[in-house]
């Protein structure tokens, strides 16, 4: 995209009530068979009119056709059984109850290709996808197979690289990971995290993008954040291995954080997509805030390189407040590019 500074969404907004419980994260569907496959499709539609409305400029499904950032992908795959739970931690942060592997994961089928298809049908605006990244993937599991996280995740490795070639022939621009655990096993991330990450975008041709963030608005994630004191520096610990990495866009969280903004000179080079909206709040930015938050970036980030973004995903907001970010994230980043043209 030539336009400076593109704004974007770092993936989920809300869905539309007749389609699942509105504000609740990871809602069951309302609808069945045919009528879901309508639903999501005329939900998909929905949030991209609302995107373009607001003036976004890489567009995306607003994760309608999918429950969950990582187990829907999963819940195609070979090798997991769903029926068979466990309680594990998930990011050192919650407990859960999850699925079980079982056996080989593999991938017999596509997942989201016909759902992107369908989307690029809609629109002439540059399109991105949202995958769960290997790290986040393992994180979210019981594996009784393989006894290796390292192993497991190259496997979900190779299963995403086949669904990410299958988008990028549909028409997607751009292709996302989603990797919070990046925020977290940084020991891991470094010996094979990013490596994995590389074996999943092995190939394309389209850009490619890493989010990682501090998570969705939840309890758990608030919760966890009062633990990390007056500085976040967890970039830190993997921005040089991910500045040095075939990944052409890292998505991270600034606004409202205690990110340090100097961190992200050590991913000068890359494009950078800046958290510029609070997901963990009711409270609707100001365009000038959100300006203030791309002016401070803009120390550290070429502003050819700079994308304004959402944090995370906005789900479990109302719609009506998800579209006032949106179009406070838009007004923000034409402020910045008017400043920028004198």
């Amino acid at each position: 995209m030539k336009k400076l500074l593109p704004t974007s969404t770092a993936g989920s907004l809300p869905k539309p009530s007749w389609l699942a419980q509105s504000e609740t994260l990871w809602s069951p569907w309302k609808l069945q068979d045919e009528e879901l496959t309508d639903g999501k499709q005329d939900a998909l539609r929905l949030s991209l009119q609302e995107q373009l409305q607001a003036g976004i400029d890489i567009v995306s499904d607003g994760e309608q056709t999918r429950q969950h950032f990582v187990t829907t992908f999963i819940e195609h795959l070979d090798g997991v059984d769903f029926q068979k739970r466990e309680t594990v931690r998930i990011r050192d942060r919650y407990d859960a109850s999850v699925p079980t592997v079982v056996g080989a994961v593999s991938r017999q089928k596509p997942v989201f290709v016909e759902d992107a298809r369908f989307l690029r049908q809609q629109t002439s605006q540059p399109i991105k996808w949202a995958l769960p990244g290997p790290m986040t993937m393992i994180d979210t599991l019981y594996d009784a197979h393989y006894k290796s996280r390292e192993k497991l995740a190259w496997e979900f490795a190779r299963t995403l690289n086949q669904e990410a070639k299958e988008l990028e022939a549909a028409g997607v621009d751009i292709i996302q990971f989603d990797e919070p655990a990046f925020n977290v096993f940084f020991d891991e991330v470094n010996d094979w995290g990013i490596a994995a990450l590389e074996r999943a975008v092995e190939g394309l041709k389209c850009e490619t993008a890493v989010h990682i963030c501090y998570g969705y608005g939840i309890k758990a994630n608030t919760d966890w954040k009062k633990t990390l004191g007056s500085e976040w520096r967890q970039y830190e610990e993997i921005f040089p291995k991910l500045q040095a990495s075939s990944l052409d866009i890292i998505s991270l969280e600034c606004h409202n954080s205690r990110v340090p903004m100097e961190l992200m000179e050590l991913i000068r080079g890359k494009k950078v997509m800046v958290g510029a909206i609070d997901v963990a709040s009711n409270t609707v930015e100001t365009p000038e805030e959100v300006a203030n938050t791309l002016r401070k970036a803009l120390q550290f980030v070429d502003a050819d390189k700079l994308c304004p973004c959402t944090n995370c995903g906005m789900a479990p907001l109302s719609r009506r407040v998800a579209r006032a970010k949106l179009n406070a994230l838009s007004a923000g980043a034409e402020i910045v590019r008017r400043e920028l043209s004198i």
